[in-house]
């Protein structure tokens, strides 16, 4: 007996604190304003009832169960507690049908608007939470509801049956539908909220609310403004810097192109040799304060986010023995060699920006050149998986591994205080930069006294089928003795001759020659030789060997004598008796295999552009006195007196007669009044060349209105147009081409190419 009166009273305990207790003996009060609406006095009565009826019952179960394991009967108590269980449930089941199915209708809407309020609640209270702005409005907009957030930033304790402008809130559409910016002044200020409007239906009737949230947003757009400000600040810096460096550029050009404009011409007189090297030195002043003021325009571009790329087809090979042929003169100043070998694999035409593929390799060879002062530099280039590689191979003092780590870096330079004195530090940064820009990188390797390399890298982009393997056959029959010193010169002869399919064979002492020409002169021997190369600096080791062997002299052999152009004028007679070929170094590819085909004898001609130095002055008389006046004429636009006597004197020189004007006024003046009237000399100018920049005008104005002038009137030619200008900024150049000029060149123009450009263009 005592264990089951135990059970009961723990049951009995049990059930009286279970947590719907509260529910079932005190049940939920509705709100006083619903209170009134519960008119049924039975039903009220019985809904009081069924929490106590229910509560007997649950009591009744628990004491069956326990007299039944009181007196170990199981199955008739079990049963009648679940009767009582059942009849507990249906209690409480109808009790909430009543209320919400059975019930009487003011009792059912006093439920649901105490629902609906206590969710409104709940929504309010998590937006109070938030700091957020939250109201409840009829499809008039008038405010129902109101969170305590927007009662108390409007001041409003009472908003409802307002509407939001009344309380001083503009709702302003921010771009997206239901969607708004709304300002409150409060007394931390003017805030800033994203306003949110959502339309909603009410289940029970039907009738449409908005609910709107307003989220505080004032620091992000204080954030915002001040990003926006200070972008514009850096807009218009940069802006002013760019132009601050165009004008600088044009004043520095100007003054430039006089000074090369006045050498050239000075070049063309009779010079005594030194005369001839304080020239040579003025100009190459010149031309490295050119390449200063083209390295900051770019640095500037590229920070300013304008830099940009244009390629085109361009042939690899000349682009690079160019650049090496413009540097040849600086490193045979010093007593250092220079030279270049391309390998077979490399396409002839790639697709690139040509011109700035040059500006890299100008400065990494240049760098490479300035800090080599014994040995040399080689550069050579082929192909790796699909890339482009540069090499730059110099035997300088070799760089430390914090010098490697900054060298790229903007105005940063290498070595010692005498090495630094002769730049700036912004070649390397800039060629990086294009190299990247092109998709791929310049790495270097240097050891302290082992020379540095330098590897330039990039995907390879063929415009054209490779010709590969039709080049490794152009030599193949050439098998080449090379008296000449190591260095890179003799190693890109020898590398350039073995990657076209023949074979060289390298010798700088006389036992060495001796060695090899006892296996060559046999008469079995596969590397019978067809050609001898010799450098000038080997000539006397040349005569050793041919007093060595005699019968060299005999063999039918080409002989070819390689010099340096400024060595070309020095070379006593008796040195090149027997030659069939003087070869120039840095070697042109070009040249070699025509040597070696018996295509070219004689001394190499080189055009005077890519011939650094001033060779053979025969004909100077004649050069000094200009060319007889042709019938084309030239109207020259320039302000500036000592350009315009240098483009007067070099166009006249070109057999051209110049009429020339200082103003635009002058030369619009003589385009509308007829030029052949006002020329005097019933002649109509055949082009016309102009500075962009004049009093009275500018360039893209009298282009457009010449054009325009030439489409109105029936008959008129076409006048070909050259804009000259130091803006050297790649838009500047698009504008002149699109308002109608011809050609635009860049001061100082190189007068050789303004000549053939003039004569291209009159040609038609």
């Amino acid at each position: 007996m005592n264990e089951p009166s135990k059970l009961q009273r723990e049951i009995v305990e049990n059930l009286s604190r279970h947590p719907a207790a509260p529910e079932v003996l005190a049940p939920r009060t509705p709100f006083p304003e619903h209170a009134a609406t519960e008119t049924n006095p039975a039903t009220s009565r019985i809904a009081a009832f069924r929490p106590a009826l229910a509560a007997a019952g649950l009591l009744a179960s628990a004491g069956i169960i326990a007299a039944g394991l009181e007196e170990n009967l199981l199955l008739l108590p079990v049963g009648l507690a679940m009767a009582g269980l059942a009849g507990t449930a249906l209690l409480l089941g109808d009790g909430r049908r009543s209320r919400h199915d059975g019930g009487a209708p003011s009792e059912r809407s006093g439920d649901r608007a105490w629902e609906a309020r206590e969710a409104s609640m709940s929504r309010f209270a998590i937006h109070d939470a938030l700091g957020d702005m939250a109201i409840l409005r009829d499809a008039r907009g008038v405010i129902l509801e109101a969170n305590e957030t927007f009662r108390t930033l409007t001041k409003a304790p009472a908003p409802e049956g307002q509407r939001c402008a009344a309380l001083g809130l503009e709702l302003r559409p921010a771009g997206t539908s239901g969607r708004y910016t709304v300002e409150v002044e409060t007394e931390d200020g003017l805030r800033s909220f994203d306003w949110h409007d959502v339309l909603i239906r009410e289940a029970d009737t039907g009738t449409l609310r908005i609910v709107s949230v307003g989220r505080d947003i004032t620091d992000n757009v204080s954030a915002a403004r001040s990003s926006e400000a200070a972008l514009r600040r850096v807009e218009a810096e940069s802006q002013a810097k760019s132009h601050l460096l165009a004008t600088v550029s044009h004043e520095i050009r100007t003054p430039l192109s006089g000074i090369l404009g006045m050498s050239d011409l000075l070049d063309q007189t009779r010079l005594s040799a030194q005369q001839a090297n304080y020239l040579a030195g003025m100009r190459q002043s010149g031309h490295d304060l050119v390449q200063l003021v083209d390295d900051l325009l770019d640095c500037a571009s590229m920070e300013a986010g304008r830099f940009s790329l244009r390629p085109t087809r361009q042939t690899l090979r000349p682009l690079v023995e160019s650049v090496v042929e413009m540097l040849s003169h600086r490193a045979h100043a010093k007593g250092i060699e220079i030279a270049s070998t391309i390998a077979a694999d490399v396409p002839d035409t790639l697709q690139i920006d040509g011109p700035r593929l040059k500006q890299v390799l100008f400065n990494v060879v240049g760098n490479a050149v300035k800090f080599t002062a014994t040995g040399g530099v080689l550069v050579s280039c082929a192909e790796q998986q699909g890339a482009l590689v540069l090499r730059v191979t110099d035997t300088g003092p070799g760089m430390t591994p914090d010098d490697q780590s900054r060298i790229f870096d903007a105005f940063e330079q290498a070595g010692d205080t005498a090495s630094k004195a002769g730049g700036t530090g912004l070649g390397l940064a800039i060629s990086r930069r294009i190299v990247r820009a092109l998709g791929g990188d310049i790495t270097v390797s240097s050891r302290l006294g082992m020379g540095s390399l330098f590897e330039i890298r990039f995907p390879l982009k063929a415009s054209a089928a490779s010709l590969a393997t039709a080049r490794t056959r152009t030599l193949a029959t050439s098998r080449v003795l090379l008296v000449a010193p190591k260095g890179p010169a003799s190693e890109a002869l020898a590398a350039t001759i073995e990657t076209l399919g023949g074979r060289c064979r390298i010798v700088s002492t006389i036992e060495q020659a001796g060695h090899f020409l006892s296996i060559a002169m046999d008469a079995g021997s596969e590397e019978r030789l067809t050609d001898i190369i010799v450098d000038h600096r080997c000539a006397a080791l040349f005569r050793r060997i041919c007093d060595d062997w005699p019968d060299l002299e005999a063999l039918p052999l080409r002989r070819t004598y390689l010099v340096n152009p400024e060595e070309r004028i020095q070379q006593p007679l008796h040195q090149t008796d027997g030659f069939h070929a003087w070869l120039i170094r840095p070697l042109r590819e070009r040249s070699l295999v025509a040597v070696l085909k018996g295509q070219l004898k004689g001394i190499e001609v080189r055009d005077a552009i890519n011939d650094n130095r001033p060779v053979l002055r025969d004909a100077a008389d004649a050069a000094c006195a200009p060319a007889p006046l042709a019938v084309s004429t030239v109207l020259l636009g320039e302000d500036d007196p000592v350009n315009a006597a240098i483009l007067r004197s070099t166009l006249e020189r070109g057999g051209h007669a110049v009429r020339h004007v200082v103003d635009f006024a002058a030369m619009e003046d003589i385009l509308d009044q007829g030029l052949s009237e006002t020329l005097g000399s019933g002649q109509a100018p055949k082009i016309l060349i102009t500075d962009l920049h004049m009093p009275h005008g500018d360039g893209l104005t009298m282009l457009r209105r010449l054009r325009l002038s030439e489409r109105l009137t029936d008959g008129a030619p076409h006048l070909p147009v050259i804009v000259q200008t130091s803006d050297r900024r790649p838009e500047t150049h698009r504008d002149l081409l699109e308002a109608g000029a011809d050609a635009v060149l860049a001061k100082p123009a190189d007068p050789k190419s303004l000549i053939a450009l003039v004569g291209r263009l009159i040609a038609g």
